[in-house]
């Protein structure tokens, strides 16, 4: 299995979807979830294909490592038949064939046993992958829901609904902030009080240092 391809399943595995929510701030939610979903098909079709590619490749190898395994039986034989003719020529030949089919089968088998890794692994994939999109798809039905109940107690509650949708938004946005900044939103109005403060300290700082040169000026004309 391709690097890149495993990459791409740990991203969607590990996305969680806390994470996938977090982007929903600054765009169209059902858009990005939906779009999430696709790619998250996207990669279970393209792990199912390489699982497809490695079940053939196992299924070649098997029928390799049975080939060789029968002419070397047969070889076997020849070789007795040959030896008691007496035809050493033959003997000879059906050795040298057997030490090469011998050296293939080693290889062989270390193939099958990769093989036999692979398609464990990538069918824990496709069992994964399925299973976060059962979890993306149940946050997007259940995010659909939140979204009409918001909108049938908008159109109930009148002021209460806007009141409620700004809520939403004062929510969202301290998310943002909290992301951005590392800050809470306990300690955001401290700190902009704090920038206040600070701000005025560099003001009269300024003020200061304007009066001192003025004097200096007048005293140096004086």
């Amino acid at each position: 299995m391709a690097d890149s391809l495993k990459t791409r399943v740990g991203r969607v595995i590990a996305g969680g979807v806390h994470a996938l929510l977090d982007r929903l701030e600054d765009q169209a939610p059902e858009a990005v979830m939906e779009q999430t979903l696709r790619e998250a098909d996207k990669v279970i079709e393209d792990v199912r294909h390489e699982l497809g590619i490695v079940a053939a490749n196992r299924h070649l190898s098997q029928q390799q490592h049975a080939s060789l395994n029968a002419q070397h039986a047969r070889l076997a034989e020849q070789i007795e038949q040959a030896m008691a003719e007496g035809r050493d020529e033959l003997v000879r030949a059906g050795v040298a064939r057997q030490l090469d089919i011998e050296a293939q089968l080693p290889v062989l088998e270390n193939t099958l046993s990769e093989h036999a890794l692979q398609e464990r692994e990538l069918q824990g994939f496709v069992a994964a992958l399925l299973a976060k999109k059962r979890e993306m798809a149940e946050a997007l039905s259940e995010f659909r829901k939140s979204r009409a109940a918001v909108a049938q107690t908008g159109v109930k509650t009148g002021a209460a609904g806007a009141e409620q949708r700004i809520g939403v938004v004062s929510d969202a946005f301290d998310r943002l902030y909290e992301r951005q900044t590392g800050l809470t939103a306990s300690t955001w109005g401290s700190t902009l009080q704090q920038a206040a403060q600070l701000r005025e300290l560099d003001e009269l700082v300024r003020d200061n240092k304007i009066a001192e040169r003025i004097a200096q000026l007048k005293a140096g004309r004086g």
